[in-house]
């Protein structure tokens, strides 16, 4: 999870959360106003959020449809002409959506996420046109005696498989270990190692899957990272008032060991020293080709309500030499005009399918339900996509609108697929479904979704806390 750190940081979220969902509550609503008036049927009221409108406007078509603002950003709606909800008006009632045949019915309900997963098409087409650079899925360190150490997996091993599916980036291979993880807990891997030669390997998380699907827990519980370029642990520049300048530690110093445990990158220094505010240690130091020791109490900051370890400096921009260029850590995906249409829709049907996996195996356990993120999660995200750039904004754009499209189409009551499920019921029976049924399936309906909701609220809250 990325917190913002900062009152602007916190702006900047707020924004973007009402930049995303504005979008994509307008393209769902959008598909169900565009059918439905397409097939004849009246449209009454296109509004974006709930409860009391900040903009209103009447159109001076025939139909005088209220679009509105309102002020409850978390959703929309399109209100239909429906002999349900009141008298309808004798010259009006054949446009009345429950005197449409089911088909067209259906055709309205399916509309809104059709609508969400053909944006996601587009916004993909978009990047893969432009281009987007993604990181290779090159393996970091790997903890000692861990799941992927006692797997055998090392440090610059290229991730090519998983569970026999190809991947290239850390987006396809970090999907792929979450499918195959939470299927039987085991993940299946076929890597590249420097030396080209390739391996098969099994990681066996036995029946931690649950735990291991926490937010920010799969690379740790397995016991590996994501690679990052290593810089040597060289001092460029002391900062004021710090640890080591009160110890005297001078630009151009190298630190061999703390506490005579080595230090071979900046990296593996931050490993030792953050865990550790205001613990004494001693250093080793290599300054104009002498070997000094020097004590240190390291230094104390809080970051996100916790106190870390810091000693002051800051490392020389210098990546050390590595087994692999810069092309193999990082992946252009870039098509022509027409075949980025083909690879959108494959990663769009692709990811749509894994959502639907995932919400299953979170019915069945497998999956914890603290993967479950709200408001509070999206906007976060949205802000730091903000700040990334246009292709991470309109990549994490078209993730949450595949997202709403799948779970709008979940067999619930009250969203699009419950609705659907109604029609088709009445295609069988020959007649309609009973108000009763109606108004009970509703009722459960409202419950389900402030049951999803209150526990969403309740992942992000407890993410904040810890």
């Amino acid at each position: 999870m990325i917190t913002p750190s900062n009152p602007l940081e916190w702006l900047i979220s707020a924004v973007g959360f009402l930049i995303a969902i504005g979008i994509l509550v307008s393209v769902h609503e959008f598909g169900h106003y565009w059918v439905a008036r397409r097939l004849g049927i009246k449209v009454l009221r296109f509004s974006i959020g709930f409860g009391k409108p900040l903009w209103r406007h009447v159109g001076r078509d025939r139909d005088q449809v209220e679009y509105v603002i309102a002020a409850i950003p978390l959703g929309g709606y399109v209100r239909l002409l429906d002999e349900r909800e009141g008298d309808v008006p004798e010259q009006d009632v054949q446009r009345a959506f429950t005197r449409q045949p089911v088909w067209k019915r259906i055709a309205v309900l399916l509309a809104g996420p059709v609508f969400n997963l053909i944006f996601a098409v587009f916004l993909y087409w978009i990047l893969f046109t432009a281009g987007v650079p993604a990181p290779r899925s090159i393996v970091g360190e790997v903890t000692p005696n861990s799941i992927a150490a006692q797997a055998g997996l090392r440090y610059e091993d290229h991730i090519i498989a998983v569970d026999g599916r190809p991947t290239d980036t850390w987006e396809q291979a970090t999907l792929g270990i979450i499918d195959d993880l939470t299927d039987d807990g085991r993940i299946h891997l076929r890597v590249r190692g420097v030396d080209g030669s390739e391996r098969d390997l099994t990681l066996d998380a036995g029946n931690r899957s649950r735990e291991l699907t926490q937010p920010d827990a799969l690379m740790p519980g397995l016991g590996f990272d994501i690679w990052q370029p290593k810089v040597p642990a060289v001092v460029a520049s002391v900062i004021d008032d710090s640890a080591a300048a009160r110890v005297g530690l001078q630009t151009g110093d190298e630190i061999l060991k703390v506490d005579e445990q080595p230090i071979g990158d900046f990296s593996q220094l931050v490993a030792l020293v953050k865990p550790n505010p205001g613990r004494d240690v001693t250093l080793e130091i290599r300054r104009d080709g002498q070997t000094l020791s020097v004590p240190l109490t390291i230094g104390e900051s809080t970051a996100g309500g916790k106190s870390i370890g810091l000693i002051g400096v800051v490392p020389e921009n210098k990546p050390m030499k590595t087994g692999r260029t810069y092309e193999d850590m990082v992946a252009l995906q870039k098509y022509g005009v027409f075949a980025a249409v083909g690879q959108a829709a494959t990663k769009t049907w692709d990811t749509s399918v894994f959502t639907l996996r995932i919400v299953g195996r979170i019915v069945t356990g497998n999956v914890s339900m603290k993967a479950i993120s709200g408001p509070i999660s999206i906007a976060e995200t949205a802000g730091f996509a903000i700040r990334q750039g246009w292709r991470f904004f309109f990549g994490i754009l078209a993730l949450i609108s595949i997202s709403l499209g799948v779970l709008n189409l979940l067999p619930i009551p009250i969203l699009d697929g419950g609705q659907i499920v109604y029609q088709l019921a009445e295609l069988v029976k020959g007649r309609p479904v009973s108000e009763r049924a109606l108004q009970l399936g509703h009722s459960i309906g409202i419950v389900m979704l402030i049951l999803m909701m209150t526990l969403a609220f309740y992942n992000d809250i407890v993410r904040h806390l810890n």
